[in-house]
C-alpha cells in the first residue's frame, strides 16, 4: 500500500525495527531527498540505506556529487547518464505500464470523435519548448505534409508563459504554409486524454535537443505507435530499426527524411507498429523496471551489495 507519511511520523517510525533484513530503503531522485535520507541514516542513526537514481545527461554539480558519494547505491537510467557519474551500481531503464498504454480497439472510432476519421495522425507528446525540439517537428511537417494529404499532426503539452513567443512563431509559420487545419496544438491534457491521442496516432515523434531519459517513445510503443526520435536521452539504446527510426539531433531535414520514408510505405509502418508494442511489453515494462530496482533493494537490505 502507498500513502503519504508526515515528517514526525517518519522520524518515530524510522527507529523501529525493519520487518525484513537489517535496513529500510530511502530512494531519492533529487538532492534534497538524498540529504534527508543521509540525515536519517547518518545523523539520527536510523536503519536506512540511501539509493539515488540519476537520469541527468550531464555531470552533477559539486554539491550533488558530494551527496552521491555518500549514497549506498547509485542507479542510472541510461548508459549516457551513467557516464557522467563517478560511481554507478546499475543501469536500469525506465519502464512503461503496458496495461494503461495499449492499442485502441477502434482507432477509427477515436479519430471520428475529434473529426479526423479520414486522417492518419503523427503525434508529439510533452512540453512545448525549444529543448523538446517542437520547432524541429513543425519544420519537418511543413516539408512533409504537403506531399501526404491523408496525414495530420497533433502536438500535445503545456506551453509555459515564457515560451509563448516560441509557440506563436511556430503557429505563424504553419499559417503561412496554409497547414493550420493539419497541424494542431491541443494543449495540456489530462492523462486519459493523452492516452487516447497515443491510440489515435500511427507515429510518435520525440525531437528533443536534450533529454534526461525521455519516456514518451516507450508510451507510444506500448500503444502500438512507431517511435521516431532524435539521438537524445536514452533513445539510442532503445530505438531500433525493426520497430522505429532515429534522426540526427537538431536536424529538421533528417526528421523530414525519416517521416517521408515511413509515410511512403504503409505496410512497413504496420509491421513496425506491431513490433513496437511487443518490444515495449517484453523489454521495457514497468514491471521489469521494478524487478531490477527490487534486486538492488534486496542486496542493500541483506548487506550483499
Amino acid at each position: 500500500m502507498g500513502g503519504e507519511i508526515g515528517f514526525w511520523s517518519l522520524l518515530r517510525w524510522g527507529w523501529s525495527r525493519p520487518r525484513l533484513g537489517r535496513w529500510r530503503i530511502w530512494h531519492a531522485r533529487r538532492d534534497i531527498e538524498i540529504l534527508i535520507g543521509l540525515l536519517l541514516r547518518s545523523l539520527l542513526r536510523q536503519p536506512w540505506r540511501v539509493v539515488f537514481t540519476s537520469a541527468a545527461p550531464k555531470r552533477p554539480g559539486w554539491w550533488l556529487r558530494q551527496l552521491i558519494r555518500r549514497c549506498d547505491a547509485v542507479i542510472a537510467t541510461s548508459p549516457r547518464s551513467a557516464a557522467f557519474l563517478e560511481r554507478c551500481d546499475a543501469v536500469i531503464f525506465h519502464g512503461v505500464d503496458c496495461e494503461q498504454f495499449h492499442p485502441a480497439a477502434d482507432r477509427q472510432g477515436l479519430l471520428a470523435e475529434v473529426g479526423l476519421a479520414d486522417q492518419q495522425v503523427i503525434g508529439s507528446f510533452g512540453r512545448i519548448r525549444p529543448s523538446k525540439g517542437t520547432d524541429l517537428f513543425v519544420d519537418a511537417l511543413l516539408t512533409v505534409l504537403p506531399r501526404f494529404p491523408d496525414w495530420t499532426a497533433v502536438i500535445t503539452g503545456l506551453c509555459q508563459q515564457h515560451d509563448l513567443p516560441y509557440l506563436e512563431a511556430m503557429q505563424q509559420r504553419i499559417a503561412a504554409a496554409g497547414l493550420q487545419q493539419r497541424i494542431h496544438f491541443v494543449g495540456d491534457l489530462e492523462s486519459a486524454d493523452i492516452r487516447r491521442w497515443y491510440q489515435r496516432s500511427r507515429i510518435c515523434v520525440a525531437a528533443s535537443r536534450r533529454e534526461g531519459f525521455g519516456l514518451t517513445p516507450l508510451e507510444a510503443m506500448a500503444t502500438g505507435c512507431v517511435p521516431v526520435t532524435s539521438e537524445a536521452g536514452a533513445w539510442p539504446w532503445i530505438i531500433q530499426p525493426n520497430f522505429g527510426a532515429m534522426f540526427q539531433t537538431g536536424s529538421a531535414s533528417s526528421l523530414a527524411s525519416q517521416l517521408s520514408q515511413l509515410l511512403t510505405d504503409m505496410q512497413k509502418l504496420d509491421r513496425l507498429a506491431s513490433a513496437s508494442r511487443e518490444v515495449a511489453c517484453q523489454h521495457y515494462s514497468v514491471q521489469r523496471e521494478a524487478s531490477r530496482v527490487n534486486q538492488i533493494y534486496f542486496q542493500l537490505a541483506t548487506n550483499s551489495l
